[in-house]
């Protein structure tokens, strides 16, 4: 008997990916991904040594796992990876790393189709006519 928990949640991915995401650039060094990625946040909490919560707020993309493809391979994040998000006549760009000893990312379901990649906001590109940035998008200015 087929698991019907399994076949809801890949129904929901597939309305999800088709309603609710936008198509965002996952880049490792020179290699990239044109993926379509819904964005969310995560709350971080962490107790420092003087006892004080400190809470950080990650921008996290979760993409289907199969998407993710870099250099002809399937592969999970990995910190200091970096997601340019569009943004009219400029790019955001934002590091994939979590706060402390967590993980950069995690999976967003029980049956690991997809993944919540957590980032932190470390600048901007200007895009020029024609849509690359300068220097090939090497250009971040925080």
């Amino acid at each position: 008997m087929p698991d019907m928990l399994e076949q809801g949640s890949a129904w929901l991915d597939q309305q999800r990916t088709a309603h609710m995401t936008q198509r965002v650039e996952y880049r490792r060094g020179a290699q990239a991904a044109s993926v379509d990625a819904t964005i969310g946040r995560t709350l971080f909490e962490q107790v420092d040594r003087m006892g004080i919560v400190q809470r950080v707020e990650s921008r996290d993309f979760l993409v289907l796992r199969t998407d993710l493809v870099l250099g002809g391979v399937q592969t999970l994040p990995k910190a200091g990876d970096r997601v340019i998000d569009p943004d009219g006549t400029s790019v955001a760009v934002y590091e994939v790393m979590a706060p402390g000893a967590e993980p950069p990312w995690r999976y967003s379901d029980p049956y690991r189709r997809t993944l919540r990649i957590h980032t932190k906001y470390v600048g901007s590109e200007v895009v020029l006519e024609g849509g690359t940035t300068p220097g090939g998008g090497t250009g971040v200015t925080p």
